[in-house]
């Protein structure tokens, strides 16, 4: 059998040790010690924002996000449908409801206008939603300027979910600071890697010291152990960090690769009848974290995503379809869904392509070769 081609392995960059090395030099091997405040530091120039704190997962930082915020029992946080569990699950840690929201065609994120429709039928209900959390899939920006103005309409905060999405920029701005509070993710198979970790960013001070404070334990600020509120034990390992600091030093060259690979697909499978990449609109740059084709059978003589993926997997490669939606998990099937059948046909006929930065081109070649395979049979 072929090697194994991964979806997006970890790709370390030679830096890492050091870094690690002085944790262990330090004996900081707690959450505590100059790997955490370097890394926190030097994501906070990188994205501009000197607010950022280090936890163990973007989950976490979603989960920390909506506690920061007040999100209780009872409330209503609206999400997109097309997307990870991981996005959805904190509304549900909170006792709060998920209001699911479908996509639109062009960025396959959050769709505006159904976005203000939930809102709109929301509060006729009386329930009007304490937050909205935005996603940017696949590396791929969100329309953030038409849902930042309907949030600010409604006056309701955003949780921006950059964890795919680091690098990526909308009209200039980095994704991962569009947020009234943002998460980004360093999962092991994310652009850049911590094995797991994730960050909370946010241009508000103040919500960065409480999301510290509840990260913590919510210790109080007493010389003996005294809580005066329930906490969570979510800051990134010191150790953890250093990985972190030596992978931020060459996240540009990943960023470019993975652009290069998009590139490379798309000039050999854009022009196959049936076969659609998501691009960029103007506007938006993506680091394209991930690259992605629809299938269309109809125009492929009847072959289909599936087809694909299963030649694939035969042949030792990693792909993945894309999201199921939300509103078809049964364990959010009892949530309020505004969707129009996009993300629902995305799931049916997407595609996940391997996409890691240390991927070579005799491997691009032989990903393409099986694609080419497949529809030509």
């Amino acid at each position: 059998m072929q090697e194994k081609i991964w979806l997006s392995p970890p790709h370390m960059s030679g830096n890492e040790q050091k870094y690690i090395q002085l944790a262990f030099d330090e004996n900081y091997i707690a959450p505590v010690g100059s790997n955490l405040i370097g890394f926190e530091n030097e994501l906070g120039q990188y994205l501009g924002v000197p607010n950022v704190l280090m936890l163990t997962s973007g989950t976490s930082a979603i989960h920390t996000a909506m506690m920061v915020l007040g999100i209780k029992d009872g409330d209503e946080v609206i999400a997109p449908s097309f997307t990870f569990a991981a996005c959805v699950n904190p509304i549900i840690y909170q006792r709060a409801l998920p209001i699911l929201v479908d996509s639109d065609t062009e960025s396959w994120n959050m769709n505006p206008e159904l976005l203000e429709k939930a809102i709109s039928d929301r509060i006729k209900l009386g329930k009007k939603p304490k937050a909205i959390v935005v996603v940017h899939l696949y590396g791929m920006p969100a329309k953030m300027k038409s849902l930042r103005e309907i949030a600010n309409k409604y006056q309701i905060p955003i949780i921006e979910d950059a964890a795919e999405a680091l690098g990526s920029e909308f009209e200039g701005q980095r994704c991962g600071t569009l947020g009234d509070l943002s998460i980004i993710s360093f999962n092991g198979n994310k652009i850049i890697t911590t094995s797991g970790g994730g960050a909370l960013i946010s241009r508000n001070k103040e919500y960065i010291v409480r999301a510290r404070f509840l990260a913590t334990q919510a210790k109080d600020d007493a010389p003996h152990y005294q809580h005066s509120e329930i906490g969570y034990n979510y800051r990134m390992s010191n150790i953890v960090a250093g990985i972190g600091r030596g992978q931020l030093k060459v996240i540009e060259d990943r960023i470019k690769i993975r652009r290069a690979n998009h590139d490379y697909y798309c000039h050999k499978l854009e022009n196959l009848p049936g076969i659609n990449l998501l691009k960029e609109r103007p506007g938006a740059f993506s680091n394209y974290w991930l690259t992605t084709i629809l299938v269309n059978p109809e125009l492929t003589g009847g072959k289909t995503r599936e087809d694909i993926r299963l030649v694939l997997e035969k042949e030792n490669i990693e792909s993945r379809p894309l999201w199921k939606p939300m509103h078809l998990q049964p364990v959010f099937a009892h949530c309020p869904a505004y969707v129009d059948g996009t993300s629902e046909k995305l799931f049916d006929t997407g595609l996940c392509l391997p996409s890691g930065s240390n991927l070579t081109q005799e491997q691009k070649e032989r990903i393409v070769a099986v694609i080419l395979q497949v529809l030509n049979q």
